[in-house]
């Protein structure tokens, strides 16, 4: 049975001074509510435009075995996009630092219990994979398309602003474009967020120049990865129209997370950029 904790950023961990846990503590994970959120959006629970994730990656995993002796792993968490709740990034950090002197019988009790906490506090079934740190699946890749960041583009806006976009309803592409440009700042520290942002669409070509000057419009906007991810796929519905669009963002790691969220037209299910060096 899940706690009724507060839902709102006033009583968050995040921006407060915090005692690290020295005892596995579920307690510690703060869920906040999506729908606030979505509702400048017009976004309403039960008819989302999109399809998506949130996936989470964890450097700072670690626990005892029953001997006594640490053991040390990557994690990778996914939420779905239309869980009640995201979970906000410094309770997640505090709740898996609460494993390091506790006890678990094997990866697979640290997996359920992963699996158990997380997805009570998005109140969504989570999925959590456990990897050794030298897995070659943590080996990074360039993003994929063709990058937009090279553009000569004069630039004076940065705060998001839809009327950038731009579009040309007469030239129908298939195509996938990227900006290592993203930067927004967390809601409750001002603290930039850096990342990398990936496009694929189908549908009336997008003004390139437009989009990189969209994207960069993101510099000085205050708000969580996710919804950051979210306002994006919205803009370019409303503006271009296009046929399929996904949208994702892999956010540099602060405090050993990184936050990777994906938002698509429903029916598709895209192949997802891999890891950057970046990260």
């Amino acid at each position: 049975m899940t706690q009724e904790r507060p839902q709102t950023l006033i009583d968050a961990p995040l921006g407060r001074e915090s005692a690290y846990p020295a005892r596995y503590d579920p307690t510690l994970l703060f869920p906040i509510e999506r729908a606030a959120n979505r509702l400048p959006l017009g976004l309403e629970t039960g008819s989302l435009p999109f399809v998506g994730g949130d996936e989470w990656w964890a450097f700072e995993v670690s626990w005892l075995d029953l001997r006594g002796k640490p053991i040390v792993a990557v994690a990778r968490f996914r939420l779905p996009a239309d869980s009640p709740n995201l979970i906000e990034s410094k309770s997640w950090k505090l709740y898996l630092n609460s494993f390091n002197q506790t006890t678990f019988s094997d990866r697979d009790a640290v997996v359920d219990a992963l699996e158990r906490d997380l997805g009570a506090a998005a109140a969504a079934p989570v999925t959590a994979e456990l990897y050794g740190v030298d897995d070659p699946a943590l080996m990074p890749q360039p993003m994929p398309g063709e990058s937009l960041d090279e553009l000569d583009v004069d630039i004076d806006c940065y705060t998001p602003s839809p009327d950038l976009l731009a579009c040309d309803e007469n030239d129908i592409v298939s195509e996938t474009l990227h900006s290592h440009l993203l930067k927004s700042n967390c809601p409750v520290t001002g603290q930039p967020d850096w990342g990398s942002v990936l496009i694929q669409y189908q549908g009336s070509r997008i003004d390139r120049a437009a989009l990189l000057r969209y994207i960069i419009s993101y510099r000085q906007h205050q708000d969580f990865h996710e919804h950051c991810v979210e306002h994006i796929f919205v803009d370019l519905m409303a503006r271009c129209r296009p046929e399929k669009l996904l949208v994702m963002a892999r956010y540099v790691r602060r405090g050993g997370l990184d936050i990777n969220p994906w938002r698509a037209t429903p029916g598709w299910q895209p192949s997802l950029p891999p890891r950057l060096l970046r990260q």
